[in-house]
């Protein structure tokens, strides 16, 4: 099951009221890692946008007049979501308009149908109470850069979000390390929580230096330490390796 990150911009805050999607913006993680595999479009509402809805996205009537309607896009959006788990900041509000949307062509399906939706602000307000969750504040929790967001953007946004909730789940992004050398032996451990095959999760084995430091180490604690004792080593990895 892949993870994709999800997230809208729309015409209003309130999806009773009428307002509609204007932008939708899907990126896709597979074993935890980051693809190439997005999924965006811009929207044509058919409606005004609220003065305080673009002073947030910057997104003009004029700019969506020649994009496609909701209806010509969902099936390949349902198909790219399908089967999977959907992440989304505050799901509840995303939810609804994709819902609303739905219910405007008289289709009956509801986004719950096709996947697990995730949210992470629920997430977020469970590990961190009392404190501020909203998307820029837990990327400056977490050290995620998101300083080409000036304004909000459906897909800029569903990015950052996959970055944070990576880092929120203990998870690593894609920063090119399975090209790095690597020594002889044992290359990853499964991870039981997201549901990874062993292979999944790169080991960075230590530097020359780094191993020169260590027995350094080893030697101020004297013989009371274990780490050299090879049979223990041996035994903890036939341990890892039987479970």
């Amino acid at each position: 099951m892949d993870l994709i990150v999800l997230d809208t911009e729309t015409t209003g805050l309130d999806a009773k009221a009428g307002h509609r999607i204007i932008e939708l913006g899907c990126v896709r993680l597979r074993n935890r890692r980051h693809t190439n595999e997005n999924f965006h479009s811009y929207l044509n509402p058919e409606r005004e946008i609220d003065a305080g809805a673009q002073e947030v996205h910057g997104i003009s009537s004029e700019f969506l007049e020649d994009k496609p309607l909701f209806k010509d896009i969902v099936e390949p959006f349902i198909a790219f979501i399908s089967g999977h788990e959907l992440v989304i900041h505050n799901a509840a509000f995303d939810v609804e308009f994709l819902n609303q949307e739905l219910d405007r062509l008289g289709d009956s399906r509801r986004i719950e149908d096709f996947c697990r939706v995730t949210d992470s602000l629920a997430l977020a307000r469970e590990m961190h109470p009392g404190q501020r969750n909203s998307l820029d504040a837990l990327c400056r929790r977490y050290g995620v850069d998101n300083s080409g967001r000036q304004l909000h953007g459906a897909l800029l946004d569903a990015e950052i979000l996959a970055d944070v909730y990576l880092s929120m789940t203990g998870g690593q992004t894609s920063l090119g390390l399975e090209s790095q050398s690597r020594s002889p032996g044992p290359t990853s451990v499964a991870s039981s929580e997201s549901g990874g095959a062993a292979g999944d999760f790169p080991v960075i084995f230590a530097s020359a230096s780094e191993t020169e430091e260590h027995k350094k180490w080893l030697t101020l604690l004297g013989e009371r330490h274990l780490w050299d004792r090879g049979d223990i080593l041996d035994a903890d990895l036939s341990a890892i390796t039987e479970d």
